[in-house]
């Protein structure tokens, strides 16, 4: 039998606030699953986390999977595992499983660090032979000698996760699922961790990768599944799909107030344009796209800025459209220059437009990257042109 992956057609349904808090409202909710009665409010709380997803990875591919937090990448995950079973579609998986996924979760608090290597040695289906065997080769990759015998309760949340990765990736997996694990303990194990993971991709096995660190996931992937909204928005090979993914393909913005009147075509670097720019550097950018109707006064035009990879959204810059001197129909261009005011790191600017009244973002556009380094004079997530001396101005 040879160890693979495949979703068919694969969709799953949960339902929102299904939480019964008293046994008034417990009793009506187990008749209605009883007799198969439905109400117009049990079809409101429904959502499909999953829609229609299909793929497949062989042995010796590693797959990525990516989007937005709450796209449906998880369950994805826990379909693989067996921890949820699909609506509608198939999931098949074949071979023993090595799942990476919340790490130590499993962990005894009051048991040992050395008696929860057995207990979970034996859950993942090892003899007590096989346990011991890689005993040393866990321990000694985990970096825990020291505390060994130490209630695991009393660890620290990094050493948790080392243990936990330590015991997972020596169980030599058929078939290997990573959630996130790359990001655990400090930056020395992270790069320990990659290295393991490595290894095992190299072993020919097929692998499963989610993760929000779009640069482990272009080194470790050949081709990556960009999901969002609970639908795969791209499939193929891995820089391909992470492009899509900076250009925000995977977006469609639906605000109540109707389409919006702009389309957001192109966001451009002026001038020259350095591999790295300095702390407070000005940038100046070209927004640019095409007026399609009326420019109503609510209409915001602007830019985001993101962290790469993490994708957290750490500042925006905008101006009412009624200030840009918009023409009523066809293209425009807007000119804009911001001051890097940011720490070393690399960041990703988005074009957006905003509807100002509901605070909704209209219509998104594409994005630039850009990394800013560091500087002997100060560090952190901004820059704050520091000045020393007995004169300041």
């Amino acid at each position: 039998m040879t160890p693979h992956v495949q979703f068919a057609h694969v969709s799953k349904r949960f339902r929102r606030g299904t939480r019964a808090d008293s046994l008034r409202d417990l009793l009506p909710a187990l008749t209605r699953a009883l007799i198969g009665r439905r109400t117009a409010a049990d079809d409101g709380r429904e959502f499909l986390a999953l829609d229609d997803v299909s793929f497949s990875v062989a042995p010796g591919e590693v797959l990525g999977v990516i989007g937005p937090n709450g796209a449906g990448k998880s369950t994805v995950l826990r379909l693989l595992t067996g921890l949820l079973q699909p609506d509608a579609g198939t999931v098949t998986v074949r071979g023993r499983v090595g799942a990476l996924i919340e790490l130590a979760a499993g962990f005894h608090p009051d048991l040992t660090g050395r008696e929860n290597v057995f207990l979970q040695g034996a859950i993942l289906g090892l003899s007590r032979a096989d346990v011991r065997r890689r005993f040393d080769a866990i321990v000694d990759f985990a970096e825990v000698e020291a505390f060994l015998d130490t209630p695991v309760k009393h660890y620290s949340s990094g050493m948790n996760a080392r243990l936990g990765f330590a015991i997972a990736v020596h169980t030599e997996p058929e078939v290997l699922l990573v959630d996130e694990i790359l990001s655990v303990g400090d930056r020395a194990f992270q790069a320990k961790a990659f290295g393991r993971i490595a290894a095992e991709v190299r072993r020919g096995i097929p692998v499963v990768v989610v993760s929000h660190q779009l640069d482990r996931i272009a080194t470790l992937c050949q081709r990556a599944l960009l999901i969002a909204g609970g639908r795969v928005a791209f499939d193929g090979p891995a820089t391909e799909c992470i492009a899509a993914y900076m250009a925000n393909a995977h977006l469609a913005v639906d605000v109540a107030v109707g389409p919006c009147p702009i389309s957001l075509a192109d966001l451009q670097v002026l001038g020259p344009r350095p591999d790295t720019w300095t702390p407070g550097e000005r940038i100046q950018l070209r927004l640019a796209g095409e007026v399609r109707g009326p420019v109503p006064d609510e209409l915001v035009i602007g830019v985001r800025l993101w962290t790469v990879p993490g994708e957290t959204r750490i500042a925006a810059v905008h101006a009412p459209a009624t200030t840009l001197a918009l023409p009523t129909s066809g293209s425009f261009a807007v000119e804009l220059s911001l001051a890097l005011s940011l720490g070393a790191g690399s960041y990703r600017v988005q074009m957006v437009a905003w509807h100002a009244p509901t605070l909704s973002e209209w219509a998104q556009g594409p994005s630039v990257s850009l990394s800013v380094g560091g500087s002997v004079e100060s560090s952190g997530s901004v820059w704050l042109a520091p000045r020393f001396g007995s004169a300041l101005e």
